[in-house]
């Protein structure tokens, strides 16, 4: 009967122990994965920004380049499907990743031509407006670039955590899936070509 006690009692702790270690393991994975999430919010608010800032910039360019309007309206449609394309942060797949920086590179480059074309109008570059929509526009593309980065810090501090030993078992018994990464886009290994 000792023995049987005695047996009962480390049963009960090895049960105990493990279902501690479970409950830590499952909150750890959840908080990591929350982080990730919350950051990735943060990638969108930065987007966002720059699609908000986009309208102000358009009229501004407007008032002085009235004759650039098929620039204007490639602006104006690369800002609209940059804004339809959503991505859901608690299964963020690599494919909508892809998705999200192709519609948003699409504004990138309608913006570069409008800011190229915009070289032809002094006046619009001496413009205070302009000028400060146009600083706007670049600090928050540097802001874009360090959401992602920090997005792709936090996506990958839990992907670390879900591939280690043992949680990787627990992770794939609660469903939990890595969370895909920002990458470059294609062919930016490749320096652009300047030619004067």
């Amino acid at each position: 009967m000792k023995k049987l006690l005695i047996i009962l009692a480390v049963l009960a702790v090895i049960i105990f122990a493990s279902i501690k270690w479970g409950v830590g393991v499952n909150n750890t994975i959840i908080e990591d994965q929350g982080v990730a999430i919350a950051q990735w919010a943060n990638v969108e608010s930065a987007y966002q920004r720059r699609a908000d800032l986009i309208p102000n910039l358009v009229a501004t360019v407007k008032g002085y380049a009235d004759h650039e309007k098929e620039t204007l309206e490639a602006v104006i449609n690369a800002r609209a499907k940059a804004t339809q394309t959503t991505i859901d942060p608690t299964n963020i797949t690599p494919e909508q990743i892809a998705a999200f920086q192709e519609s948003q590179q699409g504004l990138t480059g309608a913006l570069s031509k409008l800011l190229v074309s915009v070289e032809r109008y002094p006046d619009l570059k001496a413009d205070r407006s302009f000028l400060e929509l146009q600083s706007q526009l670049e600090g928050t593309e540097n802001r874009i670039n360090t959401e992602r980065n920090r997005y792709n810090d936090f996506a990958g501090k839990y992907n670390i955590s879900i591939d280690k030993f043992p949680t990787n078992f627990f992770a794939r018994f609660i469903n939990k899936d890595k969370l895909s990464l920002f990458k470059s886009a294609a062919g930016s290994e490749n320096a652009p070509k300047v030619e004067f």
